[in-house]
């Protein structure tokens, strides 16, 4: 089976636990500017190395991250940032927007053993032991990805398996064009569930935070 079956098998299997999205033809980048794609990295040589483009790192393979994001998913992002960091000022966690990276070790949390490290467009960290002047090393509580044209394939089907497998307690994926909000909750046996669709129409939606609030209807109205 070729990559791209092997992508679109992977895709056929998440599609009922997550939506119908945009099936775009995101795979690895085919470049670097010095080492050869195809090989395998750790977060040393993320660290180290010059690509050209922005890229993530998945279990030791480079992807280029989408181009420029647009003006509404920036919208989203300051929103939602905005919102969660206003709540948690007086609480022991911080939030983060884009671009921060996140390093997800496996054994060790040593550079050169470290094969994933991904940006994702908003994270809590309630762990302050886990942040450095790099990023989070560690597992963030909370992940927010708002998806655009270019990005869903990512989020559908490479880092919803990560963040799951890496322990992430929920999962919100905002998808601006169908208007919807999806949370996933990491369950007793490490898998994720939906806790239901927000339509944006305010309420609780975290586990985490029971008492945080949030409507993006003004957002809305500027669109």
């Amino acid at each position: 089976m070729d990559e791209k079956s092997s992508v679109n098998e992977k895709y056929q299997q998440l599609k009922n636990k997550l939506y119908e999205a945009i099936e775009d033809d995101i795979f690895p980048v085919s470049h670097v500017s010095e080492p050869d794609c195809s090989g395998s990295y750790s977060y040393a040589d993320y660290f180290t190395l010059r690509f050209e483009d922005s890229v993530e790192l998945i279990g030791g393979r480079v992807f280029r991250m989408s181009p420029a994001p647009s003006l509404t998913h920036q919208r989203w992002c300051g929103l939602i940032f905005a919102k969660l960091h206003c709540y948690l000022t007086e609480k022991e966690a911080e939030v983060f927007i884009a671009p921060f990276d996140v390093r997800l070790p496996h054994l060790s949390s040593g550079d050169a053993e470290i094969v994933t490290v991904v940006r994702p467009d908003i994270c809590v960290v309630c762990d302050p032991e886990k942040l450095d002047e790099r990023g989070c090393v560690g597992t963030p509580d909370i992940v927010v990805e708002v998806l655009s044209s270019g990005n869903n394939w990512r989020e559908l089907i490479d880092k919803y398996k990560v963040y799951e497998d890496a322990g992430v307690k929920e999962y919100w994926i905002v998808n601006p064009k169908r208007k919807h909000l999806f949370v996933y909750v990491l369950n007793e046996k490490g898998k994720f569930q939906s806790a239901g669709v927000n339509m944006y129409t305010g309420g609780s939606l975290s586990t985490l935070f029971p008492d945080f609030n949030l409507n993006l209807e003004e957002l809305l109205r500027k669109q």
